[in-house]
């Protein structure tokens, strides 16, 4: 009698023969069969299960995609058949994949090739070199962007570039620089290709700076509505279908290296379905998609919402799709006038006041069509407007059943916690604090910044609750960052927003990323864990992260990622094993072809020299970490300031490398 289990498998092998071949995912032996042998296994490592029953085996084996069974060695290799593959781990760390409660892959991908990354990326000096060359090699008519995942914090400048600055590399090509969504920079070709004059009116919540004689000077500030932003950056050139298909792989096989099989993709700002979603389709029928994606439907136009979840709702059935791309319901965005924006630089907005009931005409169609829903809400003031909302709807439609959540929730309060709990919903939080703490701080001021979001008060309340980036825009897609952040309390400024209370532990933080996200996705039980039965997803950091320091856990990356037991990445010690063969990336002049991705990886001994120092930061024999340059004592005694005294310029600002 086939089981749910068998089902499940059968169903996957139609979608992906390729990865999926028979419908025995998780029982070695078939009735009516002889015993099967598993696919792969590997062995002699440190297997972090997150299976309570199961917590630490150290070998597991994979059949049809699938984890088959989760042991010791001796067990474990006595499946093996005679075309079994064995993979040696070499007593390495085996975490579960990590999976992103909101991230906006299908937009991303499309764009990836075209966009300068100055995620992780330490100095400005290093920003701006970079620029320069990516100025000189791309040709007209095309852009070079900038496009978030980073903040004037990072830098050891502190600052921005000046327009002034990026004119000077750049007098011929455009050049859009997005930081966060609060500002961007555009030089003067840039300008003129957009057409703003001193013509040109401010938008509806956005501003154009002007000099004093009424000209656009290059600055465009979200105030704090970021329409202007990507209005603006959707006037620049795109990709060909060909080139968007090469940029989503490139994109999707750097989220692989550093560590993520799945995603929940949250919609997005001027990302229309089903026309934006052609190429990611593409990739899914032709098996090529290595990250799993869930994805969710943003309505686009203010006042049109009701008719667009109408049609959607009557066209489009909740998970349609495969185990790789599927439907999860609807949001970020489900009413233009429920949007509160992000920008901590800007007060907070208050919503128009026929907000509540244009959002129960949505929330009442997805409900009574059983579609799940997210939310963004960055304030309590919103999120407490919407749960009354939810609360007079469910009194007529339960909920029950209908995974749904609110996104970001930074300043979230207890009593919105429990209402959340009781209305069987879910926070979807992200590490935008560690990108915009500073900015949080000032306006704010510490004390208010110290539980923002509540993390440990919403998991210790029992609300379903996961991490994820906000990528690619508000911040970076680098998942080691977030885990960073939950872990140490820290943003990648450094600056110390929480107090040790309030952040998580490594297992709790991995979990968060990890078979925590599933609940989100509806997808409890199939993922999130190195478990018999789920699917086999599975990641070998490049360094321990249980045993690595806190400073370094940013840092790590992917030496093997596993999606449906299918090698998608290899580094070190299993770049061998890598089945993921992607072309270069097209086209010729992509700034990924020379930086890659995060940190400048691509340029290890070039843009990424400053980025990318943790080997001889990790081997420091020091006690104890500098305030200023954490264990980058090298650093420090190699620094060309401007200064006649190193020593004590550092000393005033409290760097004890000095003493080392």
């Amino acid at each position: 009698m086939p089981t749910r289990r068998t089902l499940l498998g059968a169903a996957s092998s139609l979608a992906f023969p390729s990865l999926f071949s028979s419908a025995h995912a998780a029982d070695p032996v078939r009735t009516g069969a002889s015993k099967m042998h598993p696919d792969i296994i590997l062995h002699n490592g440190q297997l972090t299960t997150l299976d309570r029953t199961n917590p630490s085996p150290t070998a597991v084996a994979i059949m049809d995609g699938f984890f088959l069974e989760v042991g010791v060695d001796g067990d474990i290799m006595r499946l093996a058949g005679p075309e079994t593959k064995i993979i040696d781990l070499k007593g390495k760390r085996v975490l579960p994949g990590l999976i992103d409660n909101h991230t906006h892959v299908v937009r991303g991908g499309l764009n990836y090739n075209m966009e300068l990354r100055w995620d992780g990326v330490r100095s400005l000096a290093d920003a701006m070199d970079m620029l320069k060359r990516q100025v000189a090699i791309t040709p007209a008519p095309q852009w070079v962007r900038v496009i978030g995942g980073f903040t004037e914090h990072q830098f050891v400048e502190k600052r921005l570039p000046m327009l002034e600055e990026i004119n000077a590399v750049a007098p011929d090509t455009p050049v859009f620089l997005l930081h966060l969504y609060d500002r961007a920079l555009l030089n003067g070709a840039a300008l003129r290709a957009v057409g703003y004059t001193r013509d040109t009116p401010n938008p509806p919540g956005g501003e154009i700076t002007r000099d004093a004689n009424g000209n656009p000077t290059g600055m465009l500030i979200a105030t704090p509505n970021a329409t202007i932003l990507y209005a603006t950056l959707a006037k620049g050139p795109k990709l060909p279908l060909d080139y968007q298909v090469n940029s989503t792989r490139h994109f999707m096989r750097e989220l692989n290296r550093l560590g993520v099989t799945g995603v929940i993709d949250a919609g997005g700002g001027f990302q229309n379905y089903p026309d934006d979603y052609q190429v990611i389709q593409k990739l899914s029928d032709e098996n090529q998609m290595t990250v799993r994606l869930a994805y969710n439907l943003f309505t686009q136009k203010a006042k049109q919402e009701k008719e667009d979840f109408l049609n959607w709702t009557s066209s489009v059935k909740y998970k349609q799709g495969n185990d790789y791309f599927r439907h999860n319901g609807a949001g970020e965005n489900l009413v233009a006038s429920a949007a509160d924006f992000e920008d901590f630089r800007q007060p907070r907005p208050d919503l128009r006041p026929e907000m509540e009931g244009e959002l129960e005409g949505v929330v009442r169609i997805l409900a009574e069509n059983r579609w799940p829903w997210r939310l963004h809400a960055t304030y309590d003031e919103t999120i407490s407007r919407a749960l009354d909302v939810f609360e007079k709807v469910s009194r007529d439609i339960p909920f029950q059943g209908l995974n749904w959540f609110f996104d970001h929730a930074e300043t979230i309060s207890d009593r919105s916690i429990d209402r959340i709990a009781a209305l069987g919903g879910g926070i979807a939080t992200q590490h935008r604090m560690a990108f915009q703490g500073e900015y949080f701080v000032e306006r704010y001021g510490h004390g208010v910044a110290e539980a923002t979001p509540p993390i440990r008060k919403m998991l210790d309340k029992g609300v379903n609750v996961s991490a994820g980036t906000d990528a690619t825009r508000v911040a970076s897609y680098n998942p080691w960052v977030s885990l960073s952040w939950m872990i140490t309390g820290k943003t990648i400024g450094g600056m110390q927003l929480y107090p040790r209370a309030n952040c998580l532990d490594r297992e709790t933080a991995l979990r968060m990323w990890t078979d925590k996200v599933t609940w989100f996705s509806n997808e409890e039980g199939k993922k999130g864990r190195i478990e018999k039965g789920q699917f086999a997803d599975l990641i070998v950091p490049d360094k321990d992260f249980f045993s690595c320091p806190e400073d370094e856990i940013s840092f790590l990356t992917s030496d093997l990622t596993m999606v449906g037991g299918k090698v998608v990445y290899g580094a070190g010690d299993f770049r061998a094993l890598d089945e993921n063969n992607v072309p270069p990336a097209m086209p010729d002049w992509s700034p990924v072809r020379t930086f890659g991705g995060y940190a400048a990886w691509g340029e290890p001994d070039g843009a990424g020299r400053n980025s990318l120092r943790r080997t001889a930061i990790s081997t420091c024999g020091c006690a104890s970490d500098c305030g200023v340059h954490g264990h980058d004592h090298a650093g420090a005694w190699t620094s060309k300031l401007p200064v006649a005294d190193l020593k004590g310029f550092f000393g005033a600002l409290g760097c004890s490398c000095w003493a080392v």
